[in-house]
This record gives structure tokens, sequence and C-alpha cells, in this order.
């Protein structure tokens, strides 16, 4: 019962949380299209989860080797734009990145969560779910995963399985530092509106993360959780 898939865990915040997830005593496994830099912890598995059929592919071959019973649904892609220059087959490889991955993992490791009476299901959204300039297609799948996540919750609870979200705000990651051009006045602007003043690090999502795949956390479910400097309070205040 100590199998963790982290999708995109290569680098970047889904990085952070398999280490995270080895530290906790969790049998990580991660998978991604790119081959990390430094040995990753636990088994890396190199996939393209934008391929539906290699995602299933991976998925089946993992599973033969037991039940996963943790699970968090990290890849994702920004593809910033205005919406006057937002394309629409840009919005359907967001969409098919970033909810239809966790759709198809969440289904697959759902019958061994099930035979054993327990799973833990992590989406990372974002506060870009409340809204935000240039994610007409990013904002509309970390929504959607919010979204999914309430329903799943709702869904899973009699079987012993949770569902919750994290919800990061700016984190300072590779993902983050190519749509935010450091030198934009937009990046400028949205980093002196962080209550705290700073940008967030990939360790502070895996340990929000690391809370909900405990076995103590069986009682919340359906939750989201905004990792986000003051974010979200300052957003939602306006």
């Amino acid at each position: 019962m100590n199998r963790i898939l982290v999708t995109g865990g290569a680098r970047g915040i889904g990085r952070a949380i398999a280490e995270r997830s080895a530290r906790d005593g969790y049998d990580v496994l991660i998978f991604d299209r790119e081959t990390p830099a430094s040995p990753s912890p636990g088994r890396h598995v190199v996939v393209d989860l934008a391929d539906e059929s290699a995602t299933a592919s991976a998925l089946a071959a993992e599973l033969t080797r037991g039940p996963i019973t943790r699970l968090v649904n990290n890849v994702g892609v920004v593809k910033p734009a205005l919406l006057d220059d937002t394309k629409l087959e840009d919005f359907d490889a967001v969409m098919r990145l970033n909810v239809r991955v966790a759709i198809q993992c969440a289904k697959a490791c759902l019958p061994g969560m099930r035979a054993a009476r327990f799973g833990r299901i992590v989406s990372i959204a974002s506060r870009a779910a409340l809204g935000k300039e240039l994610r007409t297609a990013y904002g509309a799948s970390k929504a959607a995963l919010i979204g999914m996540g309430r329903s799943w919750a709702l869904e899973l609870a009699r079987d012993g399985i949770t569902v919750n979200t994290v919800a990061p705000g700016p984190i300072a990651t590779e993902l983050y530092a190519a749509a935010n051009p450091a030198d934009s006045p937009r990046t400028k602007a949205a980093i002196a509106g962080i209550p705290m003043k700073r940008l967030g690090q990939p360790a502070d999502i895996a340990h929000a993360v690391s809370y909900f795949m405990t076995a103590d956390a069986g009682f919340v479910t359906g939750q989201t959780l905004y990792v986000c400097g003051g974010t979200s309070v300052g957003y939602a205040a306006v």
C-alpha cells in the first residue's frame, strides 16, 4: 500500500514531491517524458503523457508490479496567451495533458485502491484557477482539476479514498520562469503583489502534498489548499 505515482516528476514541483515522498517512506514511481538530470528517487518511467496510448501502456505495465494507492496528478503545461491569441489547438493540448491524464491515471489506480480500502489522490491545480491574465487554457484546466476532485471525493469516500487539491501560487520553477520572464512588467508586478513578497519553493508544495498522503488525513477530502503566499486571499478580496 506504499506505492505512489507522481506524474511530471522529473523536475520542479513534481521532483520535490517525489523526493519528499521517498523521505516519507513511499515506493516512488515517476512518469515523465524527460529523463532527469540527476538520479530520481524511486523508479522513473520515460513516457509522453500527452500520448493517451503510451500512458495506458505505462500504467498497465506498472500495475502488474502491484497496486498504486497514492497518486499525484502533477504533470502540466501552460501555453500562456491573451484570449485574442488563444489557439483552440493549444487549448485542447493543455486540457489533454493537464486534465485527461489525471482522469486516466485515477481510473487506472482505482481498482487497487478499492481492493485495499485505502487511497490518496492529490491533484496540483493553481491559484490561476481564480483568474489570471494570459491563462485562458491553463486556468480552465486547473479549475477543472478542482471541480473533478470535489466530485471524486463524493464518489470515492465510501471506498476509503480521499481526493484533495493543492493549488500553488507563484513557485520558483523552470515552468514558472518560462511562462513568466523575469524582465516582464507582468512578472515583476505579480511578485510585488504577493503578500509574502517572495516566490514559493517547490518544497512548499511537497510539504502540503505530504500531509494529504498520510493515513492520518483520512477525514479530509474534497478540499483545495492554496499554497500561495497569500495571493488567493488578495484576489478573493478584490
